[in-house]
């Protein structure tokens, strides 16, 4: 079970700077191929905020020069153009609205394209670093932080001053006096806003917090609910579960707290600005200084007036969220991508004849820690070879340097004499059939996942394919057949039938080198005996590599090499291996034979 310590905050759950100019420079590469929605946007803003700020003013027009002058003539045409003015905030405040939704829509599609893209193109050893929730954050949640920036966050603050600015200087240009009232709550309202900005901030940050450990215990728990019913632990889950439950349930009602506190101060505030305002324009009427009209315009302003400046905290902490987000964004894409093609590499003409070559290859996946050490052997096209030892030796890393998911950190692989690192990544990957133990299943049809959409690799191709490791006897039994469903994961079909997908898929691609790693540990024996009689012809005329755990599984193969502690100590036949006294290969058949008695 995950276990955080209590108070520590992780990279998800930090706010940034609400704006920085460094971030904003490099978000602007996906927002200027979207420039003209942008400047549509800004010019729908700015006409929107200038229809809203003159309907006051034309109720003002409407009481002093006509009700109040008791003028009927000419006040129809204000009414229909008050509501011209309303129909016309309607309809622009739509299309507004629409064209900041789809500009943020558009960066938030070319952001997530970008970073799912360069995901592809990380080496294993980023993955071996970073867990899967935290990289589906970052496609998910941080990304969708971004198209609040555009939607809620930059552009509507920028609308919200430019509405502030016109109604300050409407206010001072019809009555300074009434003005100076108006503002002059105004500091206290952004204490009080700073105070509470601040505050909620806290709050907000240990809610993402809670939700963040919330998250993780269900995918852990959940992921694991087998082991947990297994051992019997519903009970102690569920109280780990209604304490994590807990915590997330109060921070959130911190932050509601403030949040309300703050609403009702606000909403006071507003009040007293109401009073302050009929105080002074009742004396200013009563006086001869200020009209009827002007004071109803003056309350209808200050109404318009606080509400930007209440939303201005709430757009503050939005662009902080997102400037926190495009960090850790930019963060994963600064990873530089080390396992590349190069820049001219060599051609692969036809299919490769499957020569390999290992020259004193040592590699680690940590610093200081090699895995192999000075690894050197040579397999011959159309090879049969299988690599044997005790786990841990290094075997699947063989297989994982071939197909460069990891490079070699000394010394180097020729595949056909030519240096690996100087092929077409794609090309030669494609080149490399392999079956691995752990065998994944994609949401799709049972063809999808034997073709992975490879337009080359036909129906045709498929059902060959299948059929070669008798997969087709229980493909063609479901429903659908080739187009039957796979649920995530493969759920749906049984661990040996999954294999038999892995293996069909390995062969649909015809590859020249074909690797199996313990391709046959997760199936019954008499499957495996069907595979064992199908490889003995899938097999013929392309070099294979077996790494398996049991020797059963290697029968029939040239040569079997035996990795013991990362090194290369004994290899030959099945006879000649078994004639060496004290070696390996012997210890482990006889170990395993005794077993099986």
């Amino acid at each position: 079970m995950s276990r955080h310590p209590e108070g520590s905050i992780h990279e998800e759950e930090l706010l940034g700077k609400a704006y920085d100019a460094r971030l904003i420079r490099r978000l602007w590469r996906y927002v200027k191929p979207h420039r003209s929605l942008v400047g549509s946007s800004l010019v729908l803003m700015f006409v929107v905020s200038a229809v809203q700020l003159v309907q006051p003013y034309l109720i003002k027009i409407a009481i002093d020069d006509h009700i109040a002058q008791k003028r009927l003539d000419g006040l129809g045409s204000l009414a229909l153009l008050f509501m011209a003015a309303l129909v016309a905030e309607f309809g622009l405040r739509f299309a507004q609205l629409y064209v900041l939704q789809r500009t943020g829509q558009n960066v938030v599609f070319d952001v997530r394209m970008h970073v799912f893209t360069h995901l592809q193109r990380l080496p294993s050893s980023f993955f071996d670093r970073n867990p899967v929730g935290r990289l589906m954050t970052r496609l998910t949640s941080d990304v969708e932080a971004l198209n609040e920036a555009f939607t809620s966050g930059l552009v509507m603050a920028m609308a919200d001053v430019v509405k502030l600015a016109g109604i300050v200087a409407i206010l001072i240009w019809m009555d300074w006096r009434l003005a100076l009232i108006t503002f002059a709550v105004l500091p206290p309202t952004i204490a009080t806003t700073w105070f509470f900005r601040i505050r909620v901030r806290r709050a907000y940050r240990k809610t993402r917090a809670m939700i963040a450990r919330l998250n993780s215990f269900l995918q852990e728990n959940v992921s694991g609910m087998r082991i947990v019913q297994l051992f019997g632990r519903e009970g102690a889950t569920f109280d780990r579960f209604s304490s994590v439950n807990m915590e997330y349930r109060d921070a959130q009602l911190s932050a509601v707290r403030y949040d309300s506190v703050f609403s009702a101060l606000a909403e006071l505030v507003g009040s007293v600005t109401l009073a302050a305002i009929v105080w002074a324009g009742g004396w200013g009427i009563l006086s001869g200084l200020v009209t009827f009209g002007t004071l109803v315009a003056f309350i209808e302003y200050s109404a318009r007036f606080f509400q930007p400046v209440q939303e201005l905290s709430q757009r503050y902490t939005t662009m902080q969220a997102a400037m926190a987000a495009a960090e850790r964004i930019f963060a994963l894409l600064d990873n530089e991508v080390s396992i590349r093609s190069p820049a001219k590499p060599h051609p692969i003409d036809g299919r490769l004849r499957g020569e390999i070559v290992f020259e004193n290859v040592t590699f680690g996946y940590k610093e200081g820690e090699p895995v192999l050490k000075d690894v050197s052997f040579t397999i011959r096209p159309g090879e049969r070879v299988a690599v044997v030892g005790w786990t841990g030796s290094g075997k699947s890393t063989l297989i994982r340097l071939l197909a460069r998911l990891y490079d070699v950190q000394q010394g180097r692989i020729l595949v056909d004499g030519v240096d690996i690192r100087d092929y077409e990544l794609p090309r030669l990957r494609r080149s490399i059939g392999v079956v691995l133990q752990d065998h994944f299943l994609f949401a799709g049809s049972v063809r999808d996942n034997i073709s992975l959409g490879e337009p080359r690799v036909t129906i045709e191709t498929v059902r060959r394919a299948a059929a070669a490791v008798h997969a087709d006897r229980f493909i063609e039994a479901l429903p659908a057949g080739y187009d039957e469903e796979v649920r995530e994961r493969g759920s749906n079909f049984s661990v040996g039938e999954k294999q038999l997908l892995s293996f069909a898929r390995a062969i649909a691609f015809d590859p020249a080198i074909l690797v199996l790693d313990e391709a046959t540990a997760s199936v019954d024996p008499e499957t495996e005996r069907r595979i064992q009689q199908a490889l003995g012809v899938l097999l013929r005329g392309r070099t294979s590599v077996i790494i398996a755990h049991r020797l059963a599984a290697i029968d029939g193969v040239d040569r079997i090499l035996v990795l013991h502690h990362g090194r290369l100590q004994e290899q030959g036949s099945h006879d000649e291996l078994l004639q060496i006294e004290g070696g390996i290969y012997r210890t482990l058949h006889s170990l395993q034979v005794a077993a099986v008695q």
